[in-house]
């Protein structure tokens, strides 16, 4: 059973930064990918930034591509989202997933939810002047 403890949301105001973290526990566990989801309010959770865990290769939506970064520490099993610039439509929950089957490896499977197996319990993210 693997454990993603998220951190790092918070109440920010428009062109802020917020850095979320996301720790893989236990480190034993193969790791193939690690995302990051969101959901806002009365909406459909859906795709942020995702890393491929041992080519480094990332992924983004659209919406944030140029503002979020998202990277890895492999020894630490810790993704991270670097948030820049960000805006009032970036307020949600946001989860962190990881990928332990080698889902991710097939099509798009990285981009969607059921790509991954086991996800984070979500922290709130709410830009707000």
């Amino acid at each position: 059973q693997v454990q993603l403890v998220e951190s790092g949301g918070g109440l920010v105001q428009p062109g802020d930064s917020l850095r979320l973290s996301c720790a893989a526990s236990p480190r034993t566990f193969r790791l193939y990918a690690m995302g990051w989801f969101r959901q806002a309010a009365g909406k459909e959770r859906e795709f942020v930034a995702a890393v491929s865990w041992s080519s480094g290769y990332t992924y983004y939506a659209d919406s944030v591509t140029g503002r979020f970064t998202i990277s890895r520490d492999n020894a630490e099993n810790t993704v991270y989202l670097q948030m820049n610039s960000l805006l009032p439509e970036d307020t949600a929950v946001y989860y962190c997933a990881t990928d332990t089957i080698k889902r991710t490896y097939y099509g798009d499977s990285i981009l969607q939810a059921d790509g991954y197996d086991y996800w984070g319990q979500g922290t709130q993210v709410t830009v707000s002047s």
